[in-house]
């Protein structure tokens, strides 16, 4: 969709989440040239009470033909171009709930809105020069954001923190496009290029760009965390180590082997890291129905996990059945766990781990163990609140390594004793990949990508 469309039209949405019974205000939310104009067809304002930007304004929400009262609301007044999109925007905050705000939303389309597509809004403000595209999709991960962490990193992205590195990067490679054009244009009128300086500038970026890409695997986990599923034979102590890490009884716990029948879901965070874990029924032969059902979830589990937690019997030690499973899960990345440690006094002998997590998950002992293994193996030991400036995501990961690539094309060349013009060729496509990055650069293929992503009211 072209800017200027965007402009011209008013949209629409509820900006809040609707959930039967429990939300205590909804917020409708109106964009565009026409917004103000919708409001006051439809919000009667008792009093002297002036229409003013940036003002709360108390009255009734009312159907524009008959008149009948829809809600008791406030609105809220946000004229061009002190607001979020930098058109007029104008919220109605109305009684939460799912009929009333749908009601108001209806009204407004009908009084000549469009319904908002996801991420509309944010897309406006990015087009309206008020965020870069950096901010954009900060506020998106501050939205889903599953941590403190997570949040953390995504604010910093929203208040620039990203954005303005990558800007001066690209100014120091326009500075050094502008040295080079300048010798192909003037070269008899210019003291000769020093190409070692030119080199060392651009050895600089380079460095520079390695330390952003690096923050690209912390910032993957923050946003989409892991899957971590529990896996191992009946009654070795699964559920129990779920509930001793979730500090719950999300599992039922018994001496029965075979108790749990379907995969049980807890969400943790471990040091900043949202963590889904999987809870799988104990993988066996067996003839129950339901049971065998179970088990084969719990094989479904194995697959989509980014890493599996295999328990172990410390008084039984390694069994046929533990080869059997072990067999299924040696492809994915696994941690040992020897449970039950507090019965032996001599750990058993396993063939292929020396160095297993030992737990009590019944006296909740060996979980701290069992995080500081988890975010080894996840290679996220530095993911830290304090330790985050900001993280880059996938999209804009890719937009750096390109201009790295290219950097170091220009460089390579430099090296071979190329032409001028062969230096500003790679360094035109390195100054092009990190505008795409903040949006200086981008193509409308990218942008509906990006916002598509967006939830509708945002």
């Amino acid at each position: 969709m072209s800017e200027a469309v965007l402009r011209r039209e008013t949209i629409a949405a509820i900006a809040t989440a609707v959930v039967p019974q429990q939300g205590s205000v909804g917020i409708v939310r109106l964009s565009g040239d026409g917004a103000i104009a919708i409001a006051q067809r439809l919000f009667h304002a008792p009093g002297q009470q002036v229409w003013e930007t940036h003002r709360i304004l108390y009255g009734t929400i009312r159907h524009p033909q008959t008149l009948a009262l829809v809600d008791e609301a406030l609105l809220l007044l946000m004229v061009a171009p002190r607001s979020y999109t930098r058109e007029d925007v104008v919220e109605l905050h109305c009684h939460g709930g799912m009929m009333v705000v749908q009601e108001v939303l209806q009204l407004c389309l009908q009084a000549g809105a469009r319904l908002a597509t996801p991420g509309e809004f944010t897309l406006r403000a990015f087009l309206n020069g008020r965020i870069d595209l950096t901010q954009a999709e900060s506020i998106a991960d501050l939205v889903g954001a599953q941590s403190q962490a997570a949040s953390q990193a995504a604010l910093a992205g929203v208040q620039g923190k990203l954005a303005e590195p990558i800007r001066q990067l690209r100014g120091r490679c326009l500075d050094i496009l502008a040295e080079i054009e300048a010798r192909v244009d003037f070269e008899e009128d210019l003291p000769p290029l020093d190409e070692m300086a030119v080199a060392g500038d651009l050895a600089a970026v380079l460095l520079e760009m390695e330390r952003i890409e690096a923050t690209a695997s912390q910032g993957e986990l923050l946003r989409t965390g892991l899957k971590v599923a529990i896996v191992g034979r009946p009654n070795v102590g699964k559920s129990s180590l779920l509930n001793a890490w979730s500090r719950s009884d999300r599992a039922i716990v018994t001496d029965l082997p075979g108790t749990t029948r379907d995969v049980v879901e807890s969400q943790l965070v471990v040091r900043g890291i949202p963590v889904q874990v999987l809870d799988t029924a104990g993988i066996r032969e067996t003839s129950d129905r339901i049971e065998k059902i179970g088990v084969e979830r719990s094989r479904q589990a194995l697959q989509e996990a980014d890493l599996v937690l295999f328990v172990l019997d410390a008084l039984s030690g390694w069994t046929a059945e533990d080869e059997a499973i072990y067999g299924r899960v040696c492809d994915r990345p696994v941690i040992t766990i020897l449970n039950k440690c507090d019965l032996v006094t001599q750990l058993p002998q396993l063939p292929y781990c020396t160095a297993p997590v030992c737990t009590v998950a019944a006296q909740q002992e060996g979980i701290e163990g069992l995080e500081a293994a988890i975010l080894e193996k996840a290679n996220a030991k530095d993911v830290e609140i304090s330790n985050l400036e900001f993280c880059i995501n996938q999209r804009q990961a890719a937009a750096l390594t390109r201009a790295k690539l290219a950097l170091q094309q220009v460089r390579n060349t430099i090296e071979e004793g190329l032409p001028f013009d062969f230096w500003t060729i790679d360094l035109r496509d390195g100054i092009r990949a990190l505008g795409e990055i903040t949006g200086e650069e981008i193509t409308e293929s990218v942008l509906d990508r990006i916002f598509s992503r967006f939830c509708i009211g945002k």
